[in-house]
């Protein structure tokens, strides 16, 4: 038959890397397996990292032998990312004998089969959602296949070598008031390396008094002082992080700074994206930016990463200058992956630029992370957050 197989294309975000395998359509879906661990969201800047074998007849010659970039993740693990946008696309295991590629499914190509997008993966285990603490994002991960509706088996550390968890591992008790307010100041952002270390620190009075109030009204909750947490489906952060789904939270750049400085401290970190991609291209730059990087990625677009170890850490824009999308999953908060002490989540409803995935083989996949976080903050009892109230109190008055 001539459509007997089917061919898969992983890409980084600026082209400059493409990689093309054939697997039997026999033998779809392929079987991914995501990982939760401290590690992994902060390689990714995603919650998680999602990976699948690779299904190349030269066991991944091409892609070992290419000219993308190497950090060693651990002992047994290298990733591959391109050097220029810091996309990660591969893992490499130098010590297997066979399947020694495995592909971040986020750099996998949306329309890879257009005569049947609806079974190209299936997400058959979720490992280490003990490093969580509060559950990361398997709450709405527990039933990722569209298609069949087929649930991820969830496992405190490794796959097949830890203890296997119901879906239920986390009760509603045992997790944060979602409207209780926290004195905690500050959280860390830092990456897989630590080669960018810095701080977020929280909305306050003082930021209130010069005026931002209005212009923050859309991503920092009024009475929680919590920034939006959001569910984004673009083809670019799905590619930049390879997670198929990518999470960010909001703030302006002057609640950012570096480590070791607090809210009471000048910590000379740039206010704005024109000034921090300024900064990082400067012939004599700031030592403690570390290997934070800038890509342009489309005008007036910038994506800030590491350089050594690719984690995607924040987002900004020509059109808003002045704030910044912080990545969720560069944050250390002491309460968990999700950040509850300072993220107001936006469970339920459509994600953000869904529109990108409509027809593709990953439309199953977001319609049931959409329906499962609205269920669980059903269950959780979980309030709508200030952006969705805001959202339907819209629509309803057509304001």
């Amino acid at each position: 038959m001539a459509d007997s197989t089917v061919e898969i294309t992983a890409q980084c975000l600026c082209r400059q890397h493409t990689f093309k395998a054939s697997i039997a359509r026999s033998s779809l879906p392929i079987k991914a397996v995501t990982c939760h661990c401290h590690s992994c969201r902060h390689m990714t800047g995603a919650l998680y990292s999602s990976d699948a074998p690779w299904p190349a007849a030269d066991a991944g010659e091409a892609i070992i032998n290419s000219t993308l970039q190497r950090y060693v993740f651990s002992e047994r693990l290298t990733v591959r990312f391109c050097g220029t946008c810091t996309s990660p696309m591969f893992w490499e295991w130098p010590n297997k004998s066979q399947d020694k590629i495995s592909v971040f499914t986020g750099v996998l190509a949306n329309h890879t089969d257009p005569h049947n997008v609806q079974d190209l993966v299936q997400i058959t285990d979720a490992m280490f959602v003990g490093d969580t603490l509060d559950g990361g994002a398997t709450p709405w991960l527990r039933k990722p296949n569209g298609a069949d509706g087929a649930k991820a088996r969830l496992w405190m550390g490794e796959k097949d070598k830890s203890e296997e968890l119901p879906h239920d591992w986390l009760s509603p008790s045992s997790l944060p008031e979602a409207s209780k307010k926290s004195d905690l100041e500050q959280v860390a952002i830092r990456c897989r390396c630590k080669g960018v270390d810095l701080v977020m620190r929280r909305w306050g009075p003082e930021l209130e008094a010069e005026g931002e109030t209005k212009a923050t009204s859309w991503i920092i909750g009024p009475e929680s002082h919590k920034g939006l947490g959001s569910f984004d489906a673009c083809d670019s952060c799905r590619i930049a992080s390879g997670a198929d789904v990518f999470n960010w939270t909001f703030a302006l750049f002057r609640q950012l700074g570096f480590a070791g400085t607090d809210k009471t401290t000048a910590s000379g970190f740039p206010i704005s994206s024109t000034e921090l991609t300024a900064a990082l291209s400067a012939k004599e730059r700031d030592s403690r930016f570390g290997t934070l990087a800038c890509y342009n990625s489309s005008p007036g677009i910038y994506r800030y990463s590491c350089s050594r170890c690719s984690a995607c850490v924040f987002y900004g824009s020509d059109a808003k200058p002045e704030f910044a999308d912080v990545a969720l999953g560069v944050l250390e908060a002491p309460d968990g992956a999700r950040a509850e002490d300072f993220v107001s989540w936006n469970f339920g409803g459509d994600m953000i630029w869904r529109n990108d995935i409509v027809g593709t083989w990953r439309e199953g996949l977001i319609k049931s992370m959409e329906s499962e976080a609205e269920a669980w903050r059903i269950e959780r009892g979980y309030p709508k957050n200030f952006y969705r109230v805001r959202k339907e109190n819209a629509k309803t008055t057509g304001s």
